[in-house]
């Protein structure tokens, strides 16, 4: 038996149409589903949305930014400005590009693998070439 969120909401949605009492529903899809079951107060507020006219049993999306800010256009401008000025802030990149300092900090040391050192982004893992050159 799909015990999925999706089936679980196919099911509230049917027995809805049928008239089915939503406390009864709880109990039928308790004993089949078990330990999987919707809670009863999630249970319950998918039957009122249901009544209310809602027909999609899939998740609307979230309100906020998505997060289509950290893309390769953006990560190589970032990257681009870090090789032109090694001291650069993480505040004065954020302004530059018009993105927020967690999504600068998030593209500088997650997608770039840049760190700190002396006041300088430097790559963490340097490569032979880059070693010899710092001799």
């Amino acid at each position: 038996m799909d015990s999925s969120k999706s089936a679980q909401r196919a099911l509230i949605q049917f027995l809805r149409a049928e008239g089915e009492h939503a406390s009864q529903m709880y109990r039928k899809m308790k004993e089949v589903y078990g330990d999987q079951c919707l809670s009863r107060c999630t249970l319950f507020q998918w039957c009122q949305r249901y009544e209310a006219g809602r027909v999609n049993i899939k998740d609307l999306p979230l309100p906020g930014q998505a997060h289509v800010v950290t893309n390769s256009a953006t990560i190589s401008a970032a990257d681009e400005l870090i090789r032109q000025n090694r001291r650069i802030s993480t505040r004065k990149i954020a302004i530059e590009l018009s993105i927020s300092k967690g999504t600068v900090h998030h593209i500088i040391h997650k997608r770039l693998g840049y760190g700190k050192v002396c006041a300088q982004w430097v790559p963490k893992h340097l490569s032979e070439n880059q070693k010899t050159a710092r001799w």
